[in-house]
């Protein structure tokens, strides 16, 4: 049956090809309109705003991809010594510098520049440290101070490399290395901690490009005047990176540089006094506290900290007894010793606890009242009937020890700090120790105890609790010499950029005000006669000396005798006592300070005093050539002796 109905003619005449042929154009028709069309008018709608609604921020885009800032670093301004000697400054090396982002493969092509121009894993290890803080693009040194032959040989490698290239750069450079490492510290590379305070300090961008930042000394304090400002170069680059054109640049302000106040060739004269010998020696102007020199010994080359100290040679610094690294003229803390006394003197004065004709006798030795409680003169058998000339003069112990029974270690500490012990002395380096200067509330809150009357015994002769630095104490003799006015120790002379901008004192300390100038010299005459009287302590070291000289010896304690006596062959060196020495000349007209300390070297005036003798005659042989006979015929200039101290102070 449905055989007869579907045949295959009548198939034929049911199918119809043109219908069905205007139905897929029909269909193609639509699925163009609805695909083709609205992807059209996409595409030219993403060309119109490409091309003319955003074309300038993405013209601006597209530049940023071909036009980069390149910063140029400002060239560090360099350091001079008081007569224009170079102290630090910028040698010229080559080196192979690496962007990164460019490099396609790039522990590849640091295995391949082991070989190529000796790369080292100490090189890999600064160069991925400074990959991390730098911007993306940024050229970085990857091989320092390459040598000849390895510039030839990467030349003829070059366009296997076409991400690297040898360029000029500077490095700093100190020549005279560990004399003057202490005072000018060192550059070194920018690590995390120096990123993190320049960020917060709002001073990043201006390092830009910059790989070395001051770590310590003069370089670290001044780093804002040595730094100079950031420049930049725009350029054109291709897609590799390589500057095709340089558009336009602005030129880095190079740092300013700086004079000091030290005397190179002085610096290095007191260095060959030291030797072997530890210690430190500060020598100053008077009038200004301007620093003339001031060395450390033992120190260390400061040029090794410049490319990177290598991890061995660090802890070698750091495993050495002798303690190179930190400096003993601002940071060095020992007891003062009987240098103390001529300030002590002042105080007592001014206090009226002491008068300029009081006499109290000395058997040798002084008793706490009350007590049974023995503190023994240095001098076994005493002084006998001592006034304060005599007590300088002879550096009697016991007067002292009255003199603090009586003032006390509150009043006594006041005074000292006027003086500026215990406290910082504001010279322009950020590595000083402020001492201590103890007090009640120093020892309640250090050591959790009252303070008792027999601790103020030793500090009435400069030991016990008290400790200060050798610049404390040169300091100290300044502001005598100047009858209480307090200048800062100092070592800028001046900024020589544009403009020469002298030095301005950083930090301003209040001068010591009523104290009656007769008071005053009294405690310069006692200092005077150390040298000069028959008696003085300091009278052999300056036998003969073309110039008039007033100092003061002191011998530090390293440790408490307890009553015992003292014999330095049955104690190891390191136990032995320290020299101290304070002077200045000459007299009349002071010129030179000069404070010493040499660890473990014995008495002050045996073995400290003799150097202070030495750097005078050094600093006022030529100044003072022409002025001998002057000094000879003012009688103010001749010799004090004994019993001369009434006579002198009428005048």
């Amino acid at each position: 049956m449905f055989g007869k109905l579907f045949k295959p003619k009548q198939m034929e005449k049911i199918r119809n090809g043109q219908a069905e042929l205007n139905l897929y154009i029909r269909r193609a028709v639509v699925a163009f309109l609805l695909i083709v069309v609205p992807f059209i008018g996409i595409l030219l709608g993403n060309i119109y705003n490409l091309q003319v609604a955003n074309y300038d921020a993405y013209q601006t885009r597209s530049n940023g991809n071909r036009i980069k800032l390149l910063p140029v670093p400002p060239t560090r301004g360099l350091i001079y010594d008081r007569n224009g000697k170079v102290l630090a400054e910028n040698l010229t090396y080559f080196g192979l510098f690496i962007v990164p982002e460019k490099v396609d493969n790039l522990d590849k092509t640091l295995e391949e520049l082991r070989l190529l121009v000796g790369l080292t894993d100490t090189d890999i290890e600064n160069f991925r440290k400074e990959k991390k803080r730098a911007s993306r693009y940024t050229s970085i040194l990857l091989k320092p101070d390459l040598n000849e032959d390895q510039i030839a040989r990467f030349s003829v490698n070059q366009h296997r490399f076409p991400s690297l290239g040898v360029s000029p750069y500077f490095k700093r450079n100190y020549p005279y290395g560990d004399v003057m490492t202490h005072i000018l510290g060192y550059v070194s590379k920018i690590n995390d901690r120096d990123k993190k305070r320049l960020e917060e300090e709002g001073k990043f961008g201006n390092y830009a490009g910059s790989h070395e930042i001051g770590k310590l000394g003069i370089e670290k304090y001044y780093e804002d005047q040595l730094h100079g400002i950031v420049g930049f170069e725009e350029v054109e680059i291709n897609n590799r990176g390589k500057v095709i054109r340089k558009l336009r640049d602005q030129p880095a302000v190079a740092g300013g540089s700086i004079r000091l106040t030290i005397d190179i060739e002085l610096q290095r004269y007191v260095a060959s006094l030291l030797g072997a010998q530890k210690g430190a020696v500060v020598v100053l102007d008077p009038k200004d506290s301007s620093i003339l020199a001031m060395v450390t010994n033992p120190s260390y080359d400061n040029n090794l900290f410049v490319d990177g100290i290598s991890g061995k040679d660090y802890k070698q610094l750091l495993d050495d007894p002798d303690r190179p690294l930190y400096s003993r003229a601002t940071q060095g803390t020992y007891p003062p010793a009987s240098t103390i006394k001529p300030f002590m003197a002042v105080a007592g004065l001014t206090e009226n606890k002491i008068s300029p004709s009081g006499t109290i006798f000395d058997p040798g030795y002084w008793i706490l009242p009350g007590t049974t409680q023995k503190f023994r003169d240095w001098k076994r058998s005493g002084h006998g009937h001592t006034d304060v000339n005599k007590a300088i003069t002879e550096s009697s112990d016991t007067f002292f020890y009255q003199l603090a029974y009586d003032m006390g270690i509150d009043r006594m500490s006041e005074w000292m700090k006027k003086f500026g012990f215990g406290m910082k002395t504001g010279i322009d380096l950020g590595e000083e120790s402020v001492g201590i200067m103890p007090s009640r509330e120093w020892k309640q809150k250090r050591y959790k105890k009252p303070w008792v009357q027999g601790d103020t015994i030793s500090v009435g002769i400069g030991q016990g609790y008290w400790i200060s630095t050798p610049l404390q104490l040169a300091k100290a003799t300044a502001v005598l010499i100047n009858n209480g006015k307090v200048n800062t120790p100092h070592l800028m002379k001046e900024v020589m950029a544009n403009e020469i901008t002298p030095y301005a004192d950083p930090l301003l300390y209040d001068d010591i005000q009523g104290v009656p100038s007769r008071y005053w010299q009294i405690a310069k005459l006692g200092m005077y006669n150390v040298i000069n009287s028959p008696s003085g302590t300091g009278r052999k070291a300056f036998a003969g000396a073309f110039y008039r000289v007033a100092g003061k010896s002191g011998t530090a304690q390293v440790f408490s005798l307890n009553g015992a006596n003292y014999k330095a062959g049955n104690l190891k060196k390191e136990l032995h006592d320290h020299a101290w020495f304070i002077g200045y000349a000459p007299y009349e007209n002071p010129k030179v300070v000069v404070s010493i300390i040499l660890e473990n070297a014995g008495g002050g005036s045996s073995a400290a005093a003799p150097v202070v003798r030495k750097i005078m005659d050094y600093v006022l042989r030529n100044p003072l050539e022409n002025q001998q006979e002057e000094l000879q015929k003012d009688p103010k200039n001749r010799p004090l002796v004994e019993g001369d101290v009434g006579e002198r102070l009428s005048e």
